[in-house]
């Protein structure tokens, strides 16, 4: 008995981290609908797993269900996104302040400094890689400040605000602006000049608001299609080779 909950368990989460996945790289785009039954086909899992992975995923504001008629990746709150970037520049302020009154400057400030001050800019890097370092970098300073429960808040808000922010990291103008204003925020942090650090980060993070408030569905699409487009020719590659 324990056995079959425990496998059961596993599918569940196996589904849960597919669907995810699908949402985050446009597979599944705001608006999309379907059903438990086209879920369960394409995973090759019974409706109980894909349900309680669906339900999860309800839970955590991605998916909404339909009456009768399946389930909904959620459409985009612009509103609401307006509110976590609140929360988020809030939250990482927050921290600043905390990591300059340490008596130590922690090693995530010396790792954070030699990622985003690189030699040269050819050792910069690019794509998804960019997106993840960028990421990484506002958890891990948050983490550094060593408040528990303010960590665990900023990464939920942080996985919130994925799928948008991403759309961010195709403009190269951004990506070069983000090396530059990451810099400028560990030199304030590594003086122990916290409320420069904030103003910088907060600076920061509302340039990349700016960006999603320009964001529409027809540029979700277009994200959407591209990364079809990709797959597609990384298919025919395979069947060459």
């Amino acid at each position: 008995m324990k056995t079959t909950t425990k496998r059961k368990a596993s599918m569940a989460d196996r589904v849960y981290e597919a669907l995810k996945d699908d949402i985050f790289e446009f597979r599944l785009i705001p608006g999309d609908k379907f059903s438990e039954g086209d879920v369960g086909a394409r995973l090759s899992a019974s409706r109980t797993p894909v349900r309680e992975a669906l339900y999860r995923l309800q839970r955590e504001g991605y998916v909404d269900v339909l009456f009768r008629s399946g389930w909904q990746v959620k459409p985009f709150d612009f509103q609401q996104v307006e509110e976590l970037y609140d929360l988020r520049i809030t939250l990482e302020r927050a921290a600043m302040h905390k990591i300059c009154a340490m008596p130590e400057e922690p090693q995530t400030l010396r790792t954070l400094i030699a990622i985003w001050n690189p030699d040269h800019p050819s050792e910069r890097a690019v794509g998804s890689t960019v997106r993840a370092l960028d990421e990484s970098f506002h958890c891990d300073l948050v983490a550094a400040a060593g408040n528990r429960e303010m960590t665990r808040i900023h990464r939920e808000i942080t996985d919130r605000l994925r799928i948008i922010r991403r759309l961010d990291f195709t403009r190269d103008d951004r990506v070069d602006a983000t090396y530059v204003e990451h810099a400028q925020i560990l030199d304030a942090l590594k003086s122990g000049h916290a409320a420069e650090a904030a103003d910088k980060l907060t600076t920061h993070i509302r340039a990349s608001q700016k960006a999603v408030r320009e964001i529409t569905m027809e540029r979700i699409k277009e994200a959407a299609e591209a990364h079809r487009s990709g797959q597609e020719i990384a298919q025919k590659i395979l069947v060459k080779q």
